[in-house]
């Protein structure tokens, strides 16, 4: 645990109950749910969905929208999203998927699939800017830039972040050529020129670099 000032420490709990928001304007509900996805954008990779659950007591101190934080921060705070979360899921859809039904629908389905690993259905989802088809509509709060607004939905964004990051990790070790530990997938020049060099890997998405090959 990385030392604290109390000033900061105060600071950054009024910070974390702003993020409360939506959690306290749900009270009533025993079981809120954030989801949110990451790899969305990229070229090439899975996309990744995460739901999370976190206890009406949690304090987990720099939790925030992951595009905010460090790689560091958002492996510290996975570690610990996972260790105090009552629950969570993770879905994963992969590129092959995504070209077959496009993106935003391989993002809906790794949402649902996030959502079916929790032991039990939540009373609300909190969600990160989408109403999700095939979960009851009168269940769903969808909050525009929600990763930022809700410590139930920066949580899921954590867990989904990590995982892909992860993912993309275990990737590039495979096929270095493309730089994929450090682009994550995503168009940085390098991975449009490695693409045009090397041709596409089995893990780029068909649909996203046809104006590239």
């Amino acid at each position: 645990m990385r030392k604290i000032s109390s000033e900061k420490l105060e600071q950054e709990l009024k910070r974390l109950e702003q993020m409360r928001e939506y959690e306290r304007k749900y009270e009533e509900y025993s079981v809120i749910c954030g989801i949110d996805e990451a790899g969305r954008g990229p070229l090439a990779g899975p996309v990744v969905a995460a739901a999370a659950v976190l206890p009406k007591d949690a304090v987990i101190l720099w939790l925030n929208d992951s595009k905010k934080l460090s790689e560091r921060r958002r492996e510290e705070l996975f570690l610990e999203i996972r260790e105090k979360a009552v629950a969570y899921g993770v879905g994963i859809v992969s590129p092959a998927v995504i070209d077959g039904i496009n993106i935003l629908q391989a993002t809906y389905k790794a949402m649902r699939q996030a959502v079916s690993q929790l032991p039990a259905e939540p009373d609300i989802f909190l969600n990160d800017a989408v109403m999700i088809p095939g979960i009851d509509d009168k269940k769903q709060v969808r909050i525009i830039k929600g990763d930022a607004k809700s410590v139930s939905i920066a949580a899921a964004s954590i867990v989904a972040k990590v995982t892909r990051d992860r993912m993309m990790a275990e990737y590039d070790k495979i096929m270095p050529e493309y730089g994929f530990a450090s682009n994550k997938g995503y168009g940085a020049a390098a991975h449009i020129e490695a693409i045009r060099k090397y041709g596409p890997s089995p893990i780029h998405r068909t649909t996203f670099i046809k104006n590239f090959i």
